[in-house]
């Protein structure tokens, strides 16, 4: 399987160099694979061989643009979800789930540093989900910063690497896209939740909060949120915070488009919340003061995330 890695990495020096943008005609760059392989992604090339994207990447008849993560990215992306390392990740992750983040990380068409300034705060990518071109959120105001599904920023730390076939922008971080992940993984992901998440694995509901075959909507508080009710979240039982903690899930998914305001709406707990329109909207729990939705439609492949700023908290 990686036969052609071994007769890439056989290029010469001259190449690498030309492929980083210092050649001239006598030494043109090589493709998108070779300018890959050549420059040391090592975890990306073994994800593109995997999930059968090296052709694409070495068409002549491709003009892509590659947000290409480093093998540092690679690896935290791999030890937040729990593998060993990156190599352990890849060989865990199946050819289409492979290709869909990959995916996520190319733009259809050839863009400078320059042409992404100009291209507008959303760019479509190559990656397809319910029905349309998954978009990454572009900020070009110093520097490039692209905003993916978990509302984390990758940065763009080299730009217009040049290739025969598009051109390579290095990022310090692996873009995680829609529709791949479960919910408890998508928090993971995103160090605002690193509360949240221990108090799911504290409760030992990890395992249904994954489970592939729900689809789940979690309003998810922030740390500064459980930080708010430290004191009260260390005096609960198991049984307590479990209570807590399904009292902000829904046994459907509910996008932002679909929030029944107004009505209440039953969680898992067996209690109900109530949603209010309004900007933000909010959620009345049984306190006094409601959370705000501050962020909405973190899609997962079993359900959706909407982000609030305040623990619900429930009859116990």
């Amino acid at each position: 399987m990686f036969d052609w890695i071994k007769r890439l990495a056989a290029v010469s020096a001259l190449a690498l160099v030309a492929a980083c943008g210092g050649g001239d005609d006598d030494h043109p760059p090589g493709t998108l694979a070779q300018v890959a392989t050549t420059g040391g992604f090592t975890a990306l090339v073994a994800a593109a061989d995997k999930a059968g994207l090296v052709p694409a990447l070495s068409s002549s008849s491709s003009n892509l643009t590659v947000f290409a993560p480093t093998d540092a990215a690679f690896t935290s992306l791999a030890t937040s979800l729990g593998f060993a390392d990156a190599a352990a990740m890849v060989a865990a992750l199946d050819g289409p789930t492979l290709a869909s983040i990959l995916q996520y990380h190319v733009l259809p068409t050839k863009q400078l540093a320059a042409d992404l300034a100009a291209g507008g705060p959303t760019q479509d990518t190559l990656y397809t989900f319910d029905g349309a071109a998954a978009t990454l959120a572009l900020d070009t105001t110093s520097g490039v910063k692209i905003t993916d599904e978990v509302l984390t920023q990758a940065t763009v730390t080299t730009a217009n690497v040049a290739a025969s076939n598009g051109v390579i922008h290095v990022i310090d971080k692996v873009l995680v896209p829609p529709g791949v992940l479960n919910v408890v993984q998508m928090a993971q992901l995103n160090p605002a939740f690193s509360t949240l998440v221990g108090a799911v694995v504290s409760a030992n509901l990890q395992g249904a909060l994954a489970d592939p075959a729900a689809t789940l909507t979690v309003f998810a508080p922030t740390n500064d949120a459980f930080a708010a009710i430290a004191s009260t979240v260390a005096g609960l039982n198991t049984t307590q915070l479990t209570t807590v903690l399904t009292y902000h899930v829904l046994g459907s998914q509910v996008l932002a488009a679909g929030i029944p305001f107004g009505t209440p709406v039953a969680t898992l707990s067996g209690q109900d919340i109530t949603i209010n329109a309004g900007t933000p909207p909010t959620i009345t729990d049984t306190t006094a003061t409601p959370a705000s939705i501050v962020a909405t439609d973190v899609r997962a492949s079993n359900g959706v995330i909407h982000v609030i700023d305040k623990v619900l908290i429930p009859a116990l």
